[in-house]
């Protein structure tokens, strides 16, 4: 239990990559603010399961990550239920495919919004408390696509190298007060989102499962394997400890090879 006693605040944590690492702090003794979106009833499930099963305390926040006030006032939740927020994870995302001269402005804007401006609002609430205590772990997801381009993802790929230099900035900023920022950049994580997407790609372009796994979704990773939530969760709990307090401003790669090419 080595985050016994610190407090963590992880967007998008209902399900997938943000859940596993919420799960993973509180195996490590943190308590736990939860936010994103899904059924009222399975979030509650969700949130008492974490408390009785790991023995921590949990809450949850319905911050929506596109107003700067309910962020702030998700840390704010966060300190006053905890006292503190030691460890804060920006994982919340979302996604959307189209030729740039299509791409809807909307859409832009909601993921420039959701992928990159929340960080940086919720980073800005935050730091203020983590200097006071002297020690802070700032962790950001990012992608592949913060490394590397994929066509028909311009906001995409453009929010997350956004994060990827709002990482290595905050990180210089706070560097002589214990403070540590860094960014994981996964490649394809199995989670229940990329799962639903395997029959439409099936029927629309004819395919098994299986091509669909090795040539469509996992063609750009070399191990031909998807990232599992739990190990990048388990490199966050990594990046929390004390044998990670030098690693500041990194941009950890977890993608089977893919950016080696």
């Amino acid at each position: 239990m080595t985050l016994t006693s610190k407090a963590a605040v992880i967007t998008g944590s209902t399900s997938g990559i943000g859940l596993a690492i919420a799960r993973a702090l509180a195996k490590e003794g943190a308590n736990i603010v939860l936010n994103g979106l899904g059924d009222e009833a399975e979030i509650e499930k969700t949130r008492a399961g974490i408390e009785s099963e790991f023995g921590v305390k949990a809450v949850y926040s319905p911050a929506n990550m596109l107003k700067a006030d309910e962020i702030e006032e998700m840390v704010r939740l966060g300190e006053r239920t905890f006292g503190s927020v030691d460890i804060l994870v920006n994982n919340a995302g979302i996604q959307f495919v189209s030729p740039v001269e299509d791409f809807p402005v909307e859409k832009w804007d909601q993921i420039i919004a959701i992928n990159l401006t929340s960080a940086f609002h919720a980073i800005r609430a935050a730091v203020p408390g983590m200097k006071a205590r002297g020690w802070g772990r700032i962790i950001n997801t990012a992608s592949a696509h913060s490394l590397v381009a994929s066509p028909f993802k311009s906001a995409y790929v453009a929010a997350k190298h956004g994060i990827a230099g709002l990482t290595k900035t905050v990180a210089l900023e706070v560097a002589t007060h214990g403070i540590t920022v860094n960014c994981i950049s996964p490649g394809y994580v199995w989670t229940p989102l990329v799962e639903r997407q395997i029959p439409d790609t099936m029927k629309a372009r004819g395919l098994t499962k299986e091509q669909v796994i090795n040539d469509v979704l996992l063609e750009a990773q070399p191990t031909k394997q998807f990232v599992t939530v739990d190990q990048v969760a388990g490199l966050a709990v990594f990046l929390c400890s004390d044998a990670a307090s030098q690693m500041s401003g990194a941009n950890l790669s977890m993608d089977g090879g893919w950016t080696a090419k």
